[in-house]
Order: structure tokens, then C-alpha cells, then sequence
């Protein structure tokens, strides 16, 4: 991604109510996890796969508003990156201990 013509936006992390009723639907705690797990910026449409567009945004508006998130746009397209430093100093090791469980779950969907 060029730095020119990239804006990106986010909001502060909320507190531990509003986050965890962000990462409370299927949808979004797959998001954070693909996010987490790839450990930059993705692609939206990378996101999701049983969801169209509009609920995607719907989604990933959510988490950015709790201040999981941040969208970044450049060159046309959009991405999101998981903010997990900046979670991590306000709610130290809910990201890690959420992304693990659900990483563990998936490995056990998949047998």
C-alpha cells in the first residue's frame, strides 16, 4: 500500500462491555480472528464468506466503532487491520485469549 492517497479511520477502544458485545456475533469474532491471524491489513472482502457486501459493512463498522478496527483505503480498495497493540494496552490479553479460543474452536470444526 502507497502512504500517498491512504487514509485511514478508526475511534478509541471502548471499554470491555461495548468490545465484548462487538466480538459477541459469529461473524465479527471470525473477522477479528482472520485479522488477527493474518497480522496486517486485509482486504474487506478477504473477511467474510457467507455474508454479502452490506452486511460485511455493517460488521466491520462495529468493530471499528468499538475500536477493534481500523479501515484503511488506498488505491481504490479497502482494508481493515486489527488494532491489536492498541486493545492490548486497554484490555491486556482479551484479544490474545479471545483469538486463541476461537482458533481452537476452529481446529476442532475442521476435524
Amino acid at each position: 500500500m502507497s502512504e500517498s492517497n491512504k487514509t485511514v479511520e478508526y475511534h478509541p477502544v471502548a471499554g470491555v462491555h461495548e468490545v465484548l458485545g462487538a466480538l459477541h456475533d459469529p461473524v465479527r469474532l471470525e473477522m477479528v480472528r482472520r485479522l488477527s491471524n493474518a497480522g496486517g491489513p486485509v482486504r474487506c472482502g478477504l473477511l467474510y464468506d457467507t455474508i454479502n457486501k452490506s452486511t460485511a459493512t455493517h460488521h466491520l463498522k462495529i468493530l471499528r466503532e468499538a475500536g477493534l478496527t481500523e479501515r484503511i483505503t488506498a488505491e481504490g480498495q479497502t482494508f481493515a487491520r486489527l488494532r491489536a497493540t492498541e486493545v492490548e494496552q486497554e484490555l491486556p490479553g482479551l484479544i490474545t485469549a479471545i483469538v486463541g479460543a476461537a482458533n481452537a474452536a476452529d481446529e476442532t470444526d475442521r476435524r
